[in-house]
């Protein structure tokens, strides 16, 4: 079974396939606008800290040990492919950060270059800036298969199936915003849904990068790590906690977290 699937596997297919499916799910969230009428501060807190756990685990269980554990086949200074990675991802969202116009959920200041964008969009960018690094990650990680056959490809599957399950709040903390603030709710549900349009579009970046650069693969797996875990102490856990729901909002995280973990444990152990 595993030479059949390494016999038919295409990187870049199953990161654009796994690009979608987390499209699909974020989909899904935004579809929650058409049955609830709104969603209360202390369940956009859970969500938001909830997310932010996948994210932290995702980082590290499926992109940082895997660069770790491909560096220490290097002769010399094994320890420079996930360290320079992850300071570059670092780098890249802080300048996206800086560059792209966006505002956080339970912010009224915008960041990012001055732009006459009305709110809705603002708010659209902020999740998209999101979504940019979690694209990275599946695609660099089912891409990372061609160098080492088939050990990688149920992380993959796992880390794709993590970003998914966290995409689906991920749409309703978009949705549920542009309906507060007077869209329709088809409107909102649209909006909501493009908001996760990059991770296909960056999925099949990733895979494709490191399927044609095989050497850079450590540093893309610890580049996409870096910028998912900037994303998630920057924006997502401080967003979770700006309502007052400290203890609700770090709970959540942890339960993110060993969601997270158990799926590795139990898929890949």
């Amino acid at each position: 079974m595993k030479n059949l699937i390494i016999e038919i596997f295409d990187p870049t297919f199953f990161a654009l396939l796994g690009g979608i499916f987390t499209l699909s799910l974020t989909i899904l969230g935004s579809s929650f606008v058409f049955i609830f009428k709104k969603i209360t501060p202390k369940i956009s807190d859970f969500i938001l800290g909830f997310s932010g756990g996948i994210m932290l685990a995702a980082s590290i269980f499926s992109l940082l040990l895997p660069s770790i554990e491909i560096s220490k086949n290097s002769k010399t200074l094994f320890f420079i492919p996930p360290i320079l990675g992850f300071i570059l991802g670092t780098i890249f969202l802080k300048l996206l950060d800086r560059m792209i116009p966006h505002l956080h959920i339970n912010s009224s200041i915008a960041e990012g270059f001055k732009s006459g964008f009305e709110k809705h969009i603002l708010l659209i960018l902020a999740i998209t800036l999101h979504n940019i690094p979690e694209g990275l990650a599946i695609g660099v990680s089912f891409g990372s298969i061609n160098s080492h056959e088939f050990e990688l490809f149920i992380p993959s599957l796992v880390l794709t199936l993590g970003i998914g399950l966290q995409n689906i709040p991920e749409g309703a903390s978009v949705s549920f915003p542009l309906r507060g603030i007077g869209f329709s709710r088809s409107k909102s549900f649209m909006l909501g849904s493009l908001s996760a349009v990059v991770e296909p579009l960056f999925s099949l970046l990733g895979a494709l990068t490191v399927t044609f650069f095989s050497q850079i693969l450590p540093y893309a797996l610890s580049f996409a790590a870096g910028a998912m875990i900037y994303v998630v102490i920057e924006e997502v856990i401080p967003e979770s906690q700006s309502n007052g729901n400290i203890d609700l909002a770090t709970l959540s995280t942890m339960a993110g977290f060993a969601t997270m973990m158990l799926l590795d444990i139990l898929f890949t152990g």
